[in-house]
């Protein structure tokens, strides 16, 4: 079954392409983006992408923290009238968003600084934002939140586990609910003892070695953060109920090999366990067979007459071996559809080129964006 990401998209605020890393979902992720904006939609694209490849195919010198409109000149350069659409995109920073997080939830001013410059913050908050995953999701709800576009994009961590962005809110008040934490907001009763022996003797010895008095941060540190312990847990379940709404939909992008394949069977399988919506799957890269239906003995026969034997005999065998792809990308996508009975599956297949600007975006969007029938007429 194929069904257009338009289609898939009515109705909704965010997007998000989930998938493991490698399988194009950066470049899915501004495609969609992209083809929505030229469709008369206000659009931003949020990423983490250390290659910067989205920063460079939307033409944008650098993304920050902060979003940045893409110049409708390249949509016209394109030959794509945007109309009242806007394509913004913006290249999440993970402690960048921890930090303006803290300034939310901060109880006052002086908490505030206590934490942004107390040196335990500075070393744990780049761990702690697991971050890159919880923070994605931070960064996402604070632009809904605002309601200044018609739709959000959020291309996911690139991870081995896609399954990492669903727990982050989870692990984040696993964390913050932990015992090793409760004790250091908390040092009470027993706690307060085991601070106050050993771990005291201990410190005193660091201090005399590094010239840090590592304790009196420690207590610093925590003392500021416990209020906002509250503001953290209120805010990681509204992410939850907010990847949960009907405005919201999952996209999982894969490629046509068997692991990915299976990968993207399973996370989908999760989703409907955890009762998040699910759109659609895109595989990216398909090889697919075009028209060529001669053997390979036959188009070597006729290779031969614009190139010598042994150029045109290798030109044959990289077209058998291509087929052999070809129908092995076809057994994994009907595998695909029969493991996800009724599931969307937009196929888009291997480009002679990398993506590398917005035109490239755009010859995506003509597998992306159409419908069934099309779909199938531009494979063929």
């Amino acid at each position: 079954m194929a069904e257009s990401v338009w289609e898939m998209l009515d109705g909704k605020r965010i997007c998000i392409c989930a998938g493991s890393g490698g399988v194009g979902k950066t470049t899915t992720s501004a495609a969609i983006a992209a083809g929505m904006a030229a469709r008369g939609k206000k659009v931003a694209v949020l990423t983490i992408d250390p290659a910067k490849r989205l920063a460079d195919s939307l033409g944008l010198a650098e993304l920050g923290n902060t979003e940045s409109q893409v110049d409708p000149a390249l949509f016209e350069a394109a030959g794509v009238d945007c109309g009242d659409g806007e394509l913004w995109a913006m290249m999440l920073d993970a402690k960048a968003t921890f930090d303006e997080t803290v300034r939310k939830h901060a109880a006052d001013d002086e908490s505030r600084e206590r934490i942004l410059n107390n040196r335990i913050y500075q070393q744990i908050s780049n761990a702690l934002a697991g971050s890159q995953e919880y923070m994605a999701m931070e960064k996402l709800y604070e632009i809904y939140e605002e309601g200044r576009y018609d739709l959000l994009v959020l291309d996911t961590p690139p991870s081995r586990n896609a399954l990492d962005f669903l727990e982050a809110p989870r692990r984040l008040l696993q964390f913050i609910e932990g015992r090793s934490m409760q004790l250091f907001i908390k040092p009470t009763g027993f706690g307060m003892k085991v601070l106050g022996r050993g771990t005291g003797v201990m410190f005193s010895v660091l201090k005399r070695i590094t010239g840090l008095d590592l304790i009196e941060d420690l207590s610093e540190f925590f003392s500021a953060f416990s209020g906002m312990v509250g503001g953290f847990k209120e805010r990681a379940e509204k992410v939850n109920e907010l990847l949960a709404q009907d405005e919201s939909t999952f996209l999982v992008v894969c490629g046509p090999a068997d692991e990915p394949i299976a990968e993207a069977v399973f996370f989908h399988d999760k989703l409907e366990e955890s009762g998040l919506p699910f759109g659609g799957v895109i595989v990216n890269k398909v090889h697919t067979e075009g028209r060529v239906q001669e053997s390979e003995a036959q188009v070597a026969k006729e290779l031969r007459a614009c190139l010598d034997d042994q150029l045109a005999a290798k030109v044959a065998e990289n077209l058998d071996d291509y087929r052999a792809l070809a129908e092995r990308d076809a057994r994994n996508i009907v595998e695909l559809s029969a493991k996800m009975s009724g599931v969307n599956v937009i196929q888009v297949p291997y480009l002679a080129e990398d993506v590398h600007d917005l035109e490239g975006l755009m010859e995506i969007n003509g597998h992306l964006f159409a419908d069934a029938d099309e779909a199938v007429a531009v494979a063929g």
